[in-house]
């Protein structure tokens, strides 16, 4: 706390004067602890960064995580897309007025700037709510729209850093993408709640006989379709994007016809074009169920969920095999950080 001024002093120093004298030291006092702890996060971010850098280096990856809420004071998701920082400042209480907190903001991003060595224009900030799942995808945020291209693993994909609570690229999934590519080669493709499309691009570039993308947001279909003829694959020719109510759409599916499936839904969603509300934990075997039934014998299914406190109800699941692959596809930036379960399925 601030040194105040010695009793012995009051009684020649006016009343006034010393409210003024210690106003001023409370200043001080917060100006200083606001530099150490800015300095704080300049050595927090620097370390994180150099360290995540060279492995993104080494593996080729140009688009990554770096720092995710490190410290509680600085409650920031900071990305890089290629030359572009996409900075998230989770929402929280604060004592700050709006014109505190701007100032604050304003005081971190040179901060990045200068330890990512990316330009301040090309840090692209906004405020969003941590979300328990990612039922919140599908809120825009406003209406200044810049779309950019990344590649990853030679693939293009279009991102959005602007008026998107997401991106239209989930980083974490970076590896299990890579797997579902793997596996791809002569197989029918189903992509449920197929968001922006990433895993569709990549079982067709994987050679995939044919490829479905399924979800309720006629705009992520559209994104999920350009993200397609972006690539400007050859194959397959049995590409198809369908907007409908998951849980309701399978019920229409034949039996025994897909070989590849990935499903990662949202944690709960109760868009009014629903029939029912989806509540994962209630809902996931049941949604696994159907989907298994649709699939080929051997057909793999890849299921993610972010729901923290979920549990797989694996003994109702009609599956041959069922394997947790979480620390498996959790990439190097997400490391220790990664809050999402996954797993892999054999009907």
């Amino acid at each position: 706390m601030p040194v105040k001024t010695h009793p012995i002093l009051e009684k020649d120093i006016p009343q006034f004067n010393i409210a003024l004298i210690n106003h001023k030291l409370d200043h001080l006092y917060q100006v200083k602890m606001s530099e150490e702890k800015l300095l704080m996060f300049r050595n927090r971010l620097m370390k994180v960064f150099r360290h995540v850098k060279k492995l993104a280096k080494r593996q080729g990856v140009s688009s990554y995580r770096i720092y995710d809420h490190d410290l509680p004071e600085f409650p920031f998701c900071i990305e890089i897309y290629e030359d572009k920082v996409y900075l998230a400042e989770y929402k929280r209480y604060h004592n700050m007025t709006d014109e505190e907190h701007e100032a604050w903001l304003e005081e971190c991003i040179p901060v990045i700037s200068e330890i990512l060595e990316i330009p301040s224009e090309k840090i692209y900030s906004r405020e969003r709510r941590r979300k328990a799942g990612r039922q919140g995808q599908y809120e825009k945020l406003g209406s200044d729209q810049q779309f950019f291209i990344v590649k990853e693993n030679g693939l293009k994909l279009k991102i959005n850093l602007t008026d998107y609570l997401d991106t239209g690229l989930f980083l974490d999934h970076r590896i299990t993408r890579g797997m579902v590519k793997a596996e791809a080669r002569d197989k029918q493709m189903l992509n449920l709640f197929c968001y922006t499309g990433s895993f569709s691009v990549y079982a067709a570039a994987g050679g995939a006989s044919g490829v479905t993308s399924v979800d309720l947001s006629k705009t992520y279909l559209n994104w999920a379709e350009e993200n397609m003829q972006l690539n400007k694959l050859p194959g397959p020719t049995d590409i198809r994007f369908v907007q409908a109510d998951v849980k309701q759409w399978l019920d229409k599916l034949p039996e025994d016809f897909f070989d590849l499936v990935v499903m990662d839904p949202p944690t709960f969603s109760n868009s009014k074009r629903m029939k029912d509300f989806l509540d994962i934990q209630r809902d996931h075997v049941e949604l696994l169920n159907k989907t298994l039934k649709s699939m080929r014998s051997g057909g793999v299914l890849y299921f993610s969920t972010n729901l923290r406190t979920f549990q797989l109800d694996s003994g109702n699941i009609l599956a041959s095999a069922i394997k947790d692959i979480t620390k498996a596809t959790t990439p190097f930036d997400f490391q220790g950080k990664l809050l999402r379960r996954c797993y892999r399925m054999i009907k």
